[in-house]
């Protein structure tokens, strides 16, 4: 408690060394820290109302316990009798405060406002895993409608025999898109009687789910003298509104030796923004994982290598049941399959926050 509380204390220390500088007219002239001094100071500021107010409370409690334990006097009894409520209730109010200003100091992540690039791939399973990648999809799709956000395909790979993908990149645009679906990078796992199977024997097969921040231009800087970009006709099964002349891109990053593509939108120009935006998030990715584990690639930490043994949800179809393994909660599948995943993700972020708080502590 001793190290929380000088904690505390660096928090005051640096809230008044902000307002400090924000009085500086050598910061007030410079447009750019001003906003970053200002926006700390915004943080900081009720944070501070806090401290202030348990110190407050502190005080309080010290002159209660005082009178608490003076002379036992039959006179004084009442009001001492008095005092120890109080200070029940004071010490109360105290534990409020104090579970606000941790859970203030709790890490924000400054990505989770952002719009994010979703990839769901076919792991193990072949042909079954395809469909249950399309599932996933769809599972998703009817998630984001949900909370008013907009989908758009940036590239698919169709299983030709069926409602699949081998692979399928969207984006997803809307408020708080990161905050909620970073929690579903990883392996998702399904057991259930494949449409092709004669016997009725249940089949396990997983899909690989990635979420990537998607990047502005301004967060990664691209010089076009480093991309190689090729047109070729699209193969998609977009529909009647997929231009079929060589307005699919693609588009190879020499430096990292990444390549993307797009064939999804109705025109070239369409196609190689798609791809530009897949290609700022996978480099944004890229130099995120080399900060913080050097070597080590954010995307397949995600999802590993997408074979069974290494799952965070499976789907169990015969027992109507999908199970988050990571907080161990069941919720009915059909509900699930319908989009409704806000009280898994609900457990998730409460979990992580707990995790956080303890840190903080």
């Amino acid at each position: 408690m001793t190290d929380f509380i000088e904690k505390l204390t660096g928090i005051e220390d640096r809230f008044a060394e902000i307002e400090k500088s924000l009085a500086d007219p050598a910061v007030t002239s410079d447009p750019s820290r001003l906003r970053e001094l200002g926006k700390e100071h915004k943080e900081l500021d009720q944070i501070v109302r806090l401290i202030r107010g348990l110190r407050d409370l502190d005080v309080e409690i010290a002159d209660l316990k005082e009178m608490c334990s003076g002379p036992a006097d039959p006179d004084e009894q009442e009001l001492r009798e008095l005092a120890a409520s109080e200070l029940e209730d004071v010490r109360g109010r105290r534990e409020e405060i104090l579970e606000k200003i941790k859970r203030g100091l709790i890490h924000k992540d400054p990505r989770d406002s952002k719009n994010i690039i979703l990839e769901i791939r076919a792991g193990t399973g072949g042909n079954e895993a395809a469909i249950f990648a399309g599932d996933l999809y769809r599972m998703y799709i009817r998630y984001a409608e949900n909370h008013g956000w907009k989908t758009t395909v940036i590239t698919e790979n169709p299983l030709p025999i069926s409602n699949g993908f081998k692979e399928i990149i969207c984006e997803i645009r809307g408020e708080g898109a990161y905050s909620r679906m970073k929690f579903e990078a990883g392996t998702h796992r399904v057991q259930r009687v494949p449409v092709t199977e004669s016997g009725g024997r249940i089949h396990t097969s997983a899909a690989t789910v990635a979420v990537l921040v998607e990047a502005e231009p301004v967060d990664v800087a691209i010089d076009e003298n480093d991309l190689r970009i090729d047109t070729y006709r699209s193969s998609s099964a977009g529909g009647q509104h997929v231009n079929k002349t060589d307005s699919a891109i693609r588009i190879t990053h020499h430096p990292s030796g990444i390549v993307v593509t797009c064939q999804d939108q109705r025109s070239q120009h369409q196609n190689k923004e798609k791809a530009m935006l897949l290609l700022r998030a996978y480099l944004l990715e890229r130099e995120e994982a080399a900060q913080k584990e050097k070597i080590r690639d954010e995307r397949r930490s995600q999802v590993t290598s997408g074979d069974r043994s290494a799952k965070i949800r499976t789907y169990n179809y015969p027992q109507n049941r999908v199970t988050d393994h990571r907080i161990h909660l069941d919720r009915p599948l059909m509900r699930v399959m319908e989009g409704e995943i806000d009280p898994i993700i609900d457990q998730l972020i409460y979990a992580h926050e707990a995790e956080q708080l303890a840190e903080v502590e």
